[in-house]
């Protein structure tokens, strides 16, 4: 029989419309949960493990990360600091080259024992659930010494549950032609993704200095034959059609978007197409937000994702990025919450993680009063545990 257990705790944010519970008790057996709600309901038992929270939620989700990456860009950060651009780094060598040149010199042992490390880390900061991207790979080779690495993680129970994208468009690799370099993601390597079930998503990156709408739209045709789901980096420093173009595909999410019209939005929102927004990347580049207000408007649903990454978002905390969406996109509490939470697992395509009788132990226990204090910028927020399906990944 499965060990049974109860969480007593101050507050329980479910992540449903209603209730939040005051003085809340969450009993469960093993991995699903048998009761949540208010501590003078609960049944009368004796569980084998009792546990005390100021807060419990959810386990959050990261929707965006790039998480496999190897080596460090420490001094472009410099330099960026200093004034130098995005297009001027990348251009002398730096960005996504320079992560490519990383994952070029490791082998596939030493980069999974890097990206379990990294998840181990932000599991500690209440994150049960990491999308994790190639797209450093940019060869052949490397792409699929990235996959494999991801797919290797996934597998492992210890760790966050993960949502595997590859992504086939990122950069142009030094010495290769543009035409050669898609044609051999799209028409060599994407079959192999598909046969060896490498990935979950397939994903691009549309924009001005990278690549085409007519470009991803062959990936993302081809990506459709082989049943696998689609999303795209886009707007992030000039609006070239990526929205719209997200959600002719019904893309899961749409990322990034700090630049995007007022009828980009209004396709998202028809389509049914999450905005990913990543206020780490754009404070760290010092970009103005993306236009929240436009978004509300068009009623596009809203998440937030840390966009972890060695250059443009070098940070391993989602609760950083959801602070930083309060302070510098004006998200509201609630917002906050369901795109870290609920919107999150939509814009992954993942079941509703709102905590219910019945459902997954799948949860966060913080040593927080109340989830308005998830809004302040902890950098490493008091966690006193996370599960998933009732297994703790807290060492």
């Amino acid at each position: 029989m499965s060990p049974s257990w109860r969480i007593e705790a101050d507050r329980v944010w479910t992540g449903s419309l209603e209730p939040i519970f005051e003085n809340g008790v969450i009993d469960g057996e093993g991995g699903v949960v048998a009761f949540i709600g208010r501590a003078e309901d609960a049944p009368h038992r004796s569980p084998a493990k009792i546990l005390r929270a100021g807060l419990v939620t959810p386990g959050l989700i990261d929707a965006h990360t790039h998480a496999a990456w190897a080596g460090h860009r420490h001094a472009e950060y410099v330099l960026r600091m200093q004034g130098a651009d995005y297009v001027a780094i990348a251009q002398a060598g730096g960005g996504i080259l320079r992560s490519h040149d990383a994952i070029a010199a490791i082998d596939e042992a030493e980069l999974l024992r890097v990206l379990e490390g990294r998840l181990r880390r932000m599991a500690r900061q209440g994150v049960s659930t990491v999308e994790v991207k190639s797209g450093y790979g940019l060869t052949l080779q490397g792409e699929l010494k990235q996959l494999r690495a991801i797919t290797r993680a996934s597998e492992n129970a210890a760790l966050p549950r993960l949502v595997r994208t590859f992504l086939a468009l990122h950069a142009v690799p030094s010495g290769c032609s543009r035409d050669a370099y898609v044609a051999q993601m799209i028409d060599e390597l994407l079959p192999i993704v598909a046969r060896e079930r490498l990935a979950d998503r397939v994903d691009a990156y549309v924009d001005a200095h990278a690549f085409t709408v007519h470009e991803a739209s062959r990936l993302f045709d081809a990506a459709a034959k082989f049943g696998l789901a689609v999303t795209l980096h886009a707007g992030q420093f000039a609006d070239v059609g990526g929205a719209e173009l997200a959600a002719k595909y019904g893309a899961g999410s749409a990322d990034h978007l700090e630049n995007i019209s007022l009828p980009g939005a209004q396709a998202l929102a028809l389509a049914g197409v999450r905005a990913v927004l990543l206020p780490v990347a754009s404070y760290t580049l010092r970009q103005a937000p993306p236009p929240v207000a436009l978004l509300r408007e068009a009623n596009v649903r809203l998440v937030v994702a840390s966009d972890a990454n060695p250059g443009t978002a070098p940070t391993e905390s989602l609760p950083l990025a959801m602070a930083l969406a309060v302070r510098e996109y004006g998200f509201t509490i609630d917002e906050m919450m369901r795109g870290a939470t609920t919107e999150a697992a939509a814009a992954l395509r993942l079941p509703c993680p709102v905590l219910r009788e019945g459902g997954p132990a799948t949860l966060t226990l913080w040593d927080l009063p109340h989830e308005a204090a998830l809004a302040m910028p902890w950098g490493a927020p008091p966690v006193i545990d996370v599960w998933r399906d009732g297994r703790s990944l807290i060492d």
